[in-house]
């Protein structure tokens, strides 16, 4: 992989990480039709770092916040008991920052669960070109049904344990490329009556830590494959992480402003153009569906 592929890769992991087209999706087809091949689940894991930092500085004082928050809750500023600790002391005010850390902790539980259970079926099977159009079709009749139906009253300060791990769950669907983690996330906050908004917000603060703890995990796994036969070199790998970190930042204020104002059906329609189009160049034998093993 040269440095144009990675700066071009880069910037449609940046593109579309926090859109609800999955970004892992995109980062496969593109990478066939670029003639570099698939990239791979580690490449990907590894460059959404980069989109993830973007995350942590545009959240900066809101991760602050809640970081102190939780703090304050543990070390039993409001009270030594379990609810205390927990940020809702007995005859007081929740402290709904500290509740949110444990949210985004209980949330990461069935992401981390299931990436494990499935991570060899991740790594090949999962990047099927076939499967993939069947997840950006039928994930985006999901999430327009979804944004249609949606009664959008709920804010995160009606955040309960019960949504989080939902709110989890529709994120672990994202393991499968074609899904999305934020439109996996979002379409779960919308049936549950969350906001757009909202729903959008969360989805940025649960994906910390299942990005940067996938991304780690394949960047110390991956350390003595770089440059080998069918895999990009750690300087590619690089580049694409920062090229990734500074477009998704510009796309996290841009989509930020969008859903609290429009509706997915654009995302929907993307989708099922982008599936139609990716089984018409499978048909025609233009992408295969699987990447070459490498010996």
């Amino acid at each position: 992989m040269g440095a144009g592929e990675a700066i071009f890769l880069g910037l449609v992991q940046g593109l579309t990480e926090f859109l609800p087209v999955s970004s892992s999706a995109h980062l496969r087809i593109v990478g066939e039709l670029l003639g570099s091949g698939d990239p791979g689940a580690a490449f990907t894991a590894i460059t959404q770092l980069g989109t993830e930092s973007a995350v942590l500085l545009y959240f900066r004082r809101d991760i602050a916040r809640i970081c102190r928050a939780w703090w304050s809750a543990v070390r039993g500023d409001r009270g030594t008991d379990l609810r205390a600790r927990m940020g809702m002391p007995a005859g007081e005010r929740a402290d709904h920052d500290a509740l949110m850390a444990w949210f985004i902790a209980l949330g990461s539980v069935p992401i981390v669960l299931l990436g494990l259970l499935f991570q060899d079926a991740i790594e090949r099977p999962f990047r099927n070109l076939w499967l993939i159009v069947l997840t950006l079709a039928g994930f985006a009749l999901v999430l327009g049904w979804a944004d249609r139906r949606a009664v959008q009253q709920r804010t995160l300060d009606d955040l309960t344990p019960r949504d989080a791990l939902k709110f989890g769950l529709w994120q672990s669907l994202a393991l499968v490329p074609g899904v999305s983690r934020s439109g996996g996330t979002i379409t779960g906050g919308l049936l549950m009556g969350y906001t757009r908004e909202a729903a959008a917000r969360y989805s940025f603060l649960l994906a910390i830590p299942a990005v940067f703890g996938s991304g780690l995990f394949q960047l110390a796994k991956s350390v003595g494959d770089f440059g080998e036969a069918g895999t990009p070199s750690f300087g590619a790998t690089l580049l694409a992480t920062l090229v990734a970190f500074v477009v998704g930042y510009l796309v996290i204020i841009v989509f930020l402003k969008i859903v609290s104002t429009f509706s997915y059906k654009p995302f929907v329609v993307y989708r099922l153009g982008l599936a139609a189009l990716v089984a018409l160049l499978l048909v025609t034998n233009v992408l295969e569906p699987l990447p070459a093993v490498t010996p």
